[in-house]
């Protein structure tokens, strides 16, 4: 049987959080925890129920999306993981979310399946990089200048070969399409990306697709 996902949502619109609470309610794997209307509310409840994922919108009154994301991301060991839930043509925050320790995307229009698979993806660890419409996201966003972006950060210690990976993973390929492109098995590749978390003390691999993007290793 699989591990029940607990799922925190968090949006100022009801309906909003509504309709994903029914999508969830028949899933046996996702149990909804919680629901927020605020960002402020979101830290408070993450704190008390503990959940799995946080469904985080991003636009909210008060404390937005971003800096609640900053703030429960960075809770410590076993804090929650969390999900921007976002507008791709209207949002101009998401990168700012993905700094703050985002692990990926959900579209407000995804298909149910969509939407159950990202909660699933992110609740293993693993970050929303591969699914197109998140690789369009990052793309967009990530070369936008920001006032507040930090300089371009080094890559001390990350080998030739580690170098040609990260600029793989920036580009949103798998371990399974990195393997392939650099003719090595896929057990490698994922060595090679292990690697790439400690050296660069990345949690995921949306914060290994930022530094790509800092480092200008992807245009």
């Amino acid at each position: 049987m699989n591990r029940l996902i607990r799922v925190l949502l968090v949006d100022d619109q009801p309906l909003v959080r509504a309709g994903l609470r029914v999508l969830m309610a028949d899933t046996p794997d996702i149990e909804v925890a919680g629901e927020a209307g605020t960002g402020t509310e979101a830290v408070a409840l993450a704190r008390e129920l503990g959940p799995d994922v946080v469904v985080m919108d991003v636009r909210m009154p008060g404390m937005d999306g971003i800096e609640a994301t900053r703030i429960v991301t960075g809770a410590g060991p076993g804090a929650p993981r969390v999900l921007v839930l976002t507008t791709f043509d209207d949002d101009e925050y998401v990168y700012g979310a993905l700094r703050s320790g985002a692990s990926g995307f959900l579209v407000k229009d995804m298909a149910l399946d969509d939407i159950l698979a990202a909660v699933r993806v992110v609740a293993a660890g693993d970050a929303l990089i591969a699914p197109g419409v998140t690789r369009r996201l990052i793309g967009e966003f990530a070369a936008r200048p920001e006032p507040a972006r930090r300089p371009p950060r080094g890559l001390h210690g990350v080998t030739e070969r580690e170098r040609e990976v990260l600029t793989l993973v920036g580009r949103g390929l798998s371990n399974g399409e990195i393997a392939e492109r650099l003719h090595i098995s896929a057990a490698t590749a994922k060595a090679h990306v292990a690697r790439l978390f400690s050296k660069l003390d990345a949690r995921d691999r949306v914060q290994l697709v930022i530094v790509a993007y800092e480092a200008g290793l992807v245009p």
